[in-house]
């Protein structure tokens, strides 16, 4: 299994939030009232969560938003099995709970967040990490390339777009889940941006293939880039289009969903057995 992220900076009642589940009082948040423009990270990993665009005030004590920015939180049953627990999907850290139906806002969802789960970050600012979504074939070789490209400090596979949840990998091998074999690049902002990112996949796979990758044939080999903000997608579709005045492209663009991690064998799996990929490498087309 992927190594536990813990920030060794963080205060004894921000390690009792984010890793014993425990809650802030009400009230008493550094965010509850905050409405300045910009994004939320989580305080342990810095992975961006949520959008000011997305809080709102609830009344009830704690930061409320909305929306998650896709493919940042995971829900699953709280201990207590009764309510939806929400986490960093990055990093596990707790962050607080969502509810449903309640009418504060025409989402009718409310995601109520420990201000101490949180950092904010003003816009214009960039996170201390940001990620992106790529699925281009077999996802052991996308993720052996991108581990080779300085500014990416992690990778992870899973499955992203599909119906099903936390489906396994042979439930994704049979192409009905809809799910993609996705690989999460966890990236240095201050290193590499988003555009060197969306060059760089498509210089490893071939973009222009429609039903798969390489003999990989399948609705879950298929090329896609998943963004997790505007701006990913606006780079995204602008290189795609460069690329289509050449190319027949077949990539799809898409808004991060969940993102169901593999099983640990599917983890570093060239690093592990020392083996190469065998239908992913770079050739420069830029």
């Amino acid at each position: 299994m992927k190594k536990r992220i813990v920030n060794n900076n963080l205060s004894e009642f921000e390690k009792f939030v984010l890793f014993e589940k425990g809650t802030e009082p009400p009230f008493t948040g550094e965010y509850e009232n905050h409405f300045e423009k910009g994004i939320y990270v989580c305080k342990n990993c810095g992975i961006p969560l949520y959008n000011s665009n997305d809080k709102f005030h609830s009344g009830c004590g704690w930061p409320a938003f909305d929306d998650e920015i896709p493919g940042a939180v995971r829900k699953q049953l709280d201990r207590d099995g009764k309510r939806t627990e929400i986490v960093c999907a990055y990093c596990g850290a707790h962050l607080g709970h969502v509810f449903y139906g309640e009418g504060f806002t025409p989402k009718n969802v409310r995601h109520c967040v420990n201000s101490v789960s949180m950092k904010f970050i003003p816009e214009g600012q960039k996170p201390p990490i940001d990620r992106m979504f790529f699925a281009g074939g077999c996802f052991w070789g996308v993720e052996h390339l991108f581990k080779q490209l300085d500014g990416v400090v992690d990778t992870r596979v899973g499955y992203m777009g599909g119906h099903r949840k936390n489906p396994t990998y042979e439930q994704v091998c049979t192409g009905l889940t809809g799910h993609y074999e996705t690989v999460e690049v966890i990236f240095d902002p201050l290193k590499i941006d988003e555009e060197t990112l969306v060059k760089y996949f498509f210089e490893i796979h071939d973009f222009t293939q429609e039903n798969g990758q390489g003999p990989d044939i399948g609705e879950q080999y298929k090329s896609v880039i998943f963004y997790t903000n505007e701006k990913q997608k606006e780079v995204a579709e602008k290189i795609k289009d460069e690329l289509s005045k050449k190319y027949k492209v077949a990539t799809q663009i898409k808004k991060a969903s969940d993102f169901w991690l593999a099983e640990d064998y599917h983890q570093d799996y060239y690093e592990k057995t020392g083996k190469t990929p065998y239908c992913h490498y770079r050739r420069k087309i830029f």
